[in-house]
């Protein structure tokens, strides 16, 4: 008898496109059937993240199954459970991409629209603009004050942004002169520090709406992190900064000082704010 191959085969795609049926036949039933459903569902989804977060926890204490966790999680199903527990980071495009859904909205009021053609490793993204965007006289502005800014706060690894050559097209677009960023509004930014306070290569800890940060300046660029550990949540006031690396003071996690990525574990990261700087003073968004 011939041994099926496929036996015990799990198909990402399959189940996903399973799951969304299901989702579609439950969307039918009664109020009270759907929220027995639904409470049944975060139960499992609690249990299941709380598994996976201890089993994580340990392999990361082992540099043996820390390689072991790095290598799983190529594999499609594996990551694709741990995204949506998320107990993993988005991937470097899937960030670019939620940058880009940000900012959308805005373009679409002037018949624009935007799109990742590709990533270059390791630090640059090319974008294109498209519709009324791609030939307005303003779009310059739009490239810079509204695709650029959202893709560096949600990638701050992303050093260069190359905009792509326009699609031509036969449709007639209306052209806007005026860029949908230009009289954009600036909210949610708060002063942290004076850009002369923050120093060079070292930590300074501060207090922004009811939370720690940390301030860090290197190669003309300052960059704010929460002040917690991606390995433990423990404080990195103390830490030290070497050749553009911050270490954890209590468990030696390394961290690449200009995008908060794990050295250790690449796994995880620190948690990043936007930061920018207004006449000499440094503000910072807390999403």
């Amino acid at each position: 008898m011939q041994r099926d191959t496929n036996a015990g085969f799990v198909s990402l795609e399959k189940e996903l496109k399973d799951i969304e049926l299901l989702e579609q036949i439950i969307a039918g039933w009664e109020n009270e059937q759907k929220n027995t459903v639904e409470a049944l569902r975060h139960s499992v989804d609690r249990l299941s993240k709380e598994a996976l977060s201890r089993i994580i926890k340990k392999m990361k204490e082992d540099p043996v199954t820390l390689g072991a966790l790095k290598e799983v999680l190529g594999d499609e199903v594996v990551y694709a459970v741990l995204r949506y527990h998320q107990l993993v980071k988005p991937s470097l495009q899937e960030r670019v991409e939620l940058a880009l859904s940000t900012v959308r909205p805005m373009l679409a009021t002037h018949g624009g629209n935007v799109e990742l053609v590709e990533i270059e490793a390791p630090s640059t993204a090319i974008i294109r603009l498209l519709g009324a965007c791609s030939g307005c006289p303003a779009s310059e502005l739009t490239l810079s004050e509204g695709v650029e800014k959202a893709i560096r706060e949600y990638c701050p690894e992303i050093q260069e942004i190359r905009k792509a050559p326009a699609i031509c097209s036969n449709e007639s677009v209306a052209v806007n002169f005026i860029s949908p960023f230009a009289r954009s509004e600036s909210v949610g930014w708060v002063f942290a520090a004076q850009l002369d306070d923050v120093p060079e290569n070292r930590i300074k800890t501060v207090d922004v709406s009811g939370q720690s940060v940390i301030l860090v300046r290197s190669a003309g660029r300052v960059m704010c992190y929460q002040n917690a550990c991606a390995h433990l949540g423990m404080p990195l006031d103390m830490g030290q900064i070497e050749n553009g690396v911050l270490t954890c003071p209590h468990h030696g996690f390394k961290y690449a000082l200009d995008s908060g990525e794990c050295l250790t574990a690449p796994v995880v990261q620190l948690q990043t704010h936007a930061v920018r700087i207004t006449n000499d003073r440094v503000e910072v968004r807390i999403e």
